[in-house]
């Protein structure tokens, strides 16, 4: 074997391989609604996780819940729980569970589900009639669910 050959196989060897991302209709939802497994099979990103609880177009977590490390971000709601220490207080597959659906551990609740594309009315159908056509995508990807779960566990108390 030639050194460029090994040089080759040390660095697929080496080189980390993800799963596919989980489809929202495979997810693994346990008793309670958490969620084991990573539904992209790579490790969350923190920072990427705070940009996506503040971003307007993307989770805007923060126009339901108060966040004290991210005061400096304006129009916190009060809608749902403030966060304060809920990376001591659950589980990041709990955590997984309740940004991709929250409604399997608290039914009735107002918080969307961010990782889900079917059993639910489409948008439109109620009011407009010009509901979309075709498959709907996920609110957030199975990436930025790990962001967010990251970014969650860093908020402890």
């Amino acid at each position: 074997m030639n050194r460029i050959t090994l040089l080759g196989a040390c660095l697929a060897l080496a080189t980390p391989t993800f799963a596919e991302d989980v489809a929202p209709d495979d997810v693994v939802y346990g008793e309670y609604g958490e969620v084991e497994a990573s539904l992209s099979g790579a490790p969350g990103d923190a920072a990427a996780g705070r940009e996506i609880m503040v971003a307007r177009g993307k989770g805007n977590c923060i126009a339901c819940h108060e966040v004290t490390a991210l005061k400096d971000e304006p129009f916190h709601g009060e809608v749902g729980p403030i966060l304060d220490g809920v990376g001591d207080r659950w589980t990041a597959a709990e955590l997984r569970g309740l940004v991709a659906n929250a409604k399997l551990t608290y039914e009735g609740t107002v918080m969307p589900a961010f990782y889900r594309t079917s059993g639910f009315n489409r948008p439109g159908d109620a009011y407009t009639g010009e509901a979309a056509t075709g498959p709907l995508s996920p609110l957030l990807t199975a990436q930025e669910i790990e962001d967010v779960v990251a970014y969650l566990q860093t908020l402890t108390e």
